[in-house]
């Protein structure tokens, strides 16, 4: 279930490091003030949290952002969008309409003209009872209530509950170590996630989470290029301060050629306070992708076989 800690605060705020402080602080009246690790006292980490978890924290509109994206990319095989997903899933239609995308079933009978708030309610109950029952998700601390009423960080994690279910954890890892069989079975979504990414990524560039490691738009190019080899192939010559130039491009050529559809935008994959499941969400597209034809592929600039010809500089 959705967790808060988990989902958005990552300790932000305030710099330093951890251990003693030779400088320790004090208030107004002279009072020692303890510091955590990260250098702030008690009443900047509250300040902090209340920051994080506030309604507009970054990574909290990143999140809300990705996961409309995610919903969307689904309903509109059945000609459905929304816009707003506190509201627009209230009445138990546009839930229906994404399960039964998703679980490629039907969602038992349910009212196709919720007027009443009852009426909300049973539809909304009605998809619960059939993700729990049918589909065999663990459901924790949410019903249909807090979806009627627009709960939004419980609609925010019921919807990381289906992509967890359906983006991330379904079988779909074909692992390239063939010598550590059921692998897969110990890990859990995040690191089988992971572990494909790292399997993909060359050594010299090493991948250990979703979000700082990203900031620079240089993995994400690396990534597109592992997936269609000669697509981005100069991604290691990109200046790391050109970072949204870089996230951009390669972006582009993943939605265009891959078929991958920016589910984060890249100045919010480059924002120091990126969502960890949203990057999650954008990048469990990859191990499914599949290059168009007539893809721009190129060879990799060698610039130490490049040579020069002609004259070249002469003096008179």
């Amino acid at each position: 279930m959705y967790n808060q800690s988990v989902n958005g605060y990552s300790g932000g705020g305030g710099g330093g490091g951890p251990g003693y402080t030779e400088n320790p602080q004090h208030n107004e009246q002279g009072e020692h003030l303890d510091e955590d690790d990260f250098g702030r006292t008690e009443e900047e980490f509250y300040e902090d949290m209340q920051r994080e978890l506030a309604d507009d924290a970054p990574w909290k509109r990143i999140q809300q952002n990705t996961f409309t994206r995610w919903a969307n990319e689904h309903l509109k095989l059945v000609n459905r969008h929304i816009d707003d997903l506190q509201s627009e899933l209230s009445d138990g239609l546009n839930l229906i309409a994404l399960i039964e995308v998703l679980s490629q079933k039907k969602v038992p009978r349910h009212n196709k003209r919720p007027n009443f708030r009852s009426q909300k309610l049973e539809n909304v109950s009605v998809v619960l009872d059939f993700l729990e029952n049918t589909e065999r998700i663990r459901l924790v601390n949410i019903d249909a209530s807090h979806i009627v009423d627009g709960k939004l960080k419980l609609i925010l994690g019921l919807i990381w509950t289906l992509i967890l279910h359906y983006s991330i954890s379904l079988p779909m890892w074909e692992f390239d170590k063939a010598d550590t069989p059921g692998l897969a079975k110990d890990m859990t979504p995040k690191q089988k996630l992971m572990h494909w990414i790292q399997e993909k990524l060359p050594p010299e560039l090493p991948i250990t989470n979703f979000t700082s490691d990203w900031n620079d738009g240089r993995a994400i190019g690396a990534l597109v290029d592992a997936c269609a080899p000669g697509l981005y192939p100069d991604w290691s010559d990109r200046d790391p301060q050109n970072a949204l130039d870089n996230a951009k491009e390669a972006m582009d050529l993943a939605e265009h050629w891959l078929g991958i559809p920016q589910l984060i935008q890249p100045h919010e994959m480059l924002n120091p306070k990126v969502d960890e499941q949203s990057m999650m969400t954008y990048l469990s597209q990859y191990p499914k992708a599949n290059i168009k034809s007539g893809a721009p592929i190129r060879p990799k600039t060698n610039s130490a076989r490049v040579r020069c010809y002609g004259k070249g500089l002469y003096v008179k």
